[in-house]
């Protein structure tokens, strides 16, 4: 972890600020190495913080897990320290913070928590974008396993079966491989016409069938969407299919370095104009960067006065491109860039696949020609 470290402990020499506490589970996270505790799933404040000042560093939790995180997270060994405070204090985190960096929290930057003088969530976003070759591994693990979960329960899929049985599956894959899914929705028929996200409800499924999850392990979030069927799309579906791929198309092939995220989402606002609807990037979060969180920023077309609009690719960030049409067109997967281009995480080699601007795209499984039919399966998790 020397290396974060050193590159906050740059970021604070640059800025001139004595000290900054990560208080979010991606930027306690990011900087441990992985540690993560999610003891209130969905929650961004970490039941553990993270100081650093030019001299020292410090964590601080609760009572109640400061046992098992002195355990078994060897914050020690990185050379964070751990002090434990009354959890029910709500005063006693930032009181710790201000001993552990010898300043009042009036001095002290912050991820966003308000107890802190300077927000600085977006410096610390942008010094995290790049990852590690170690958390790459972690990420390429993370992406085969969730694309894995969300095919294998659809191929599963009877039609008329309930939304809400599928969704169930890919909830267990995930957890059994110690993954959780922030995000993970499953729909079918006219809901998946009607709806960007149309939440499982209990409801049966019988002509096609949507999965999409965004899951998280060790704090680094992929996103994928999977699609089935039961015999012929309708025809407005697969034009709405297509057109999303062609977006997504345009949109990756901005994702290189000398780009910048500006020209990326720049390319989608042009994109969706050339499928002769301008404005149908406002109808849908388009996404973007993931990494230790499930989009670390969101940018639009319009955004061109956002810090990110110029913020350049380098090799080692991840992006997960989520371009919609209403019908129920929707893409999404999330790619690495690589030295040697775009790497897609997502792609289990057992699913089928569309031609899509010189590269393999998620097709639409047709369970009832067999189209697609499982292969032997060689993942890792």
């Amino acid at each position: 972890m020397s290396r974060k470290v050193d590159l906050v402990r740059d970021w604070l020499e640059r800025t001139g600020l004595p000290g900054v506490v990560l208080t979010t589970s991606g930027g306690v996270a990011w900087l441990s190495g992985g540690t993560t505790n999610p003891i209130e799933r969905g929650s961004r404040e970490s039941p553990l913080w993270l100081v650093v000042t030019p001299k020292s560093l410090g964590a601080i939790t609760t009572a109640v897990e400061f046992p098992r995180l002195r355990a078994e997270a060897r914050l020690d060994s990185i050379g964070f320290p751990l002090v434990d405070t009354p959890w029910f204090d709500a005063d006693s985190f930032p009181r710790s913070a201000e001993g552990i960096a010898g300043r009042p929290r009036s001095d002290l930057a912050a991820d966003g928590h308000p107890a802190f003088a300077v927000d600085a969530s977006d410096d610390l976003v942008a010094l995290r974008l790049t990852l590690s070759p170690a958390e790459r591994e972690r990420l390429a693990k993370l992406g085969v396993l969730v694309a894995d979960a969300l095919e294998q329960a659809l191929r599963r899929w009877q039609p008329g079966e309930d939304d809400l049985d599928v969704q169930g599956r890919i909830a267990e894959t995930l957890e059994r491989a110690g993954a959780g899914a922030p995000v993970l929705f499953v729909g079918g028929d006219d809901r998946v016409e009607r709806f960007r996200h149309p939440l499982a409800a209990g409801v049966p499924v019988r002509r096609i069938a949507m999965a999409v999850a965004v899951g998280e392990r060790t704090g680094l979030h992929v996103a994928a969407t999977r699609f089935a069927c039961a015999g012929a799309l309708a025809p407005s579906f697969r034009r709405t299919y297509d057109a999303a791929l062609r977006v997504e198309d345009a949109v990756l092939a901005s994702c290189r370095p000398g780009k910048t995220y500006g020209d990326a989402i720049t390319a989608v606002g042009n994109a969706y104009a050339a499928e002769g609807q301008p404005d149908a990037w406002r109808e849908h979060y388009q996404g973007g960067p993931i990494g230790y969180w499930q989009r670390e920023f969101e940018i639009a077309p319009i955004d061109r006065s956002s810090r990110w609009y110029g913020h350049p690719f380098e090799t080692g960030q991840a992006v997960a491109w989520n371009p919609s049409f209403a019908g129920g067109g929707k893409v999404e997967d999330t790619f690495l860039l690589d030295p040697d281009g775009l790497v897609c995480l997502t792609d289990t080699g057992s699913w089928p696949t569309v031609p899509a601007d010189g590269r393999s795209r998620a097709g639409i499984l047709d369970i009832a020609t067999g189209d697609g039919a499982p292969i032997e399966r060689k993942h890792r998790f």
